[in-house]
């Protein structure tokens, strides 16, 4: 899935919990100090910038589908090489990097597995390959309270909780069917602030992914109702939600 979408909309709408997440996602994938880097599905650059922290800008690569992603990561990340390009595809001769990660793609792409295969053949021998995805299916994840009321007023309609690696589980399924070793599955957790209801709400109008598509869609009375029943769902404010991913990391081959 490519997103047409603005980095500043995105920042706004998921890069509010995905920075969050990046440094537990890169501690996770046993990130460090000497090794070179590949961010596939890199959006604006949140886990970009946290690799860039720990390994310096030449160190780390990077691939988005997204045109007015890929032009963000590179003008907020210099130094970087940031190319336009699918997971599926990447373009890279094989084993060139210590590790390649996916925060918050593999749920995207077209063929998942593919996706997992091709980064792990440009990963060395016995390096790492690890990625995370939100935990929609089990209702943990930073959307949960939006779908559920979006279910409530309109059960028919499809959400992300079964998208490819959303359930407990589902990751290391995916590691398995590429033909990855050694895998660890892990649950990883951020909690954000939110200062008022209008603030965790508004991104929502902005049409990022499923989710923003979704209430972006509406008309005005049913986007109200849909934003007046999260209202009703959520704490009162200022108030904090907890997200969880699902994370899992093997070695290459």
């Amino acid at each position: 899935m490519s997103f047409a979408v603005s980095a500043t909309a995105y920042d706004r709408f998921m890069g509010r919990y995905s920075v969050r997440l990046a440094p537990e996602f890169a501690e996770f994938a046993g990130v460090s100090d000497g090794q070179r880097v590949l961010d596939v599905g890199c959006g604006p650059g949140a886990l970009t910038s946290e690799l860039v922290a720990r390994l310096g800008p030449d160190a780390v690569s990077a691939v988005d589908p997204s045109e007015s992603f890929v032009d963000a990561a590179r003008e907020r990340h210099l130094g970087v090489d940031v190319r336009l390009a699918a997971a599926e595809d990447l373009p890279f001769d094989g084993g060139q990097f210590d590790a390649a990660l996916a925060q918050l793609v593999v749920h995207f792409m077209a063929d998942p597995v593919a996706g997992l295969r091709e980064m792990a053949r440009v990963t060395r021998p016995d390096g790492v390959v690890a990625a995370c995805v939100w935990d929609h299916g089990g209702g943990q994840g930073p959307l949960s309270v939006f779908w559920e009321a979006v279910h409530e007023l309109d059960p028919d309609v499809a959400d992300e909780s079964d998208l490819p690696g959303a359930a407990e589980g589902s990751l290391a399924e995916l590691f398995r069917a590429a033909g990855l070793s050694q895998i660890e599955d892990a649950v990883l957790s951020v909690t954000v602030a939110h200062p008022t209801f209008d603030e965790w709400w508004q991104p929502f109008t902005l049409g990022v992914g499923p989710a923003g598509s979704y209430a972006a869609g509406l008309d005005a009375t049913a986007q109200t109702r849909l934003r007046e029943r999260c209202r009703e769902l959520l704490p009162d404010e200022p108030f904090a939600l907890t997200a969880r991913a699902w994370a899992a990391r093997a070695r290459a081959g």
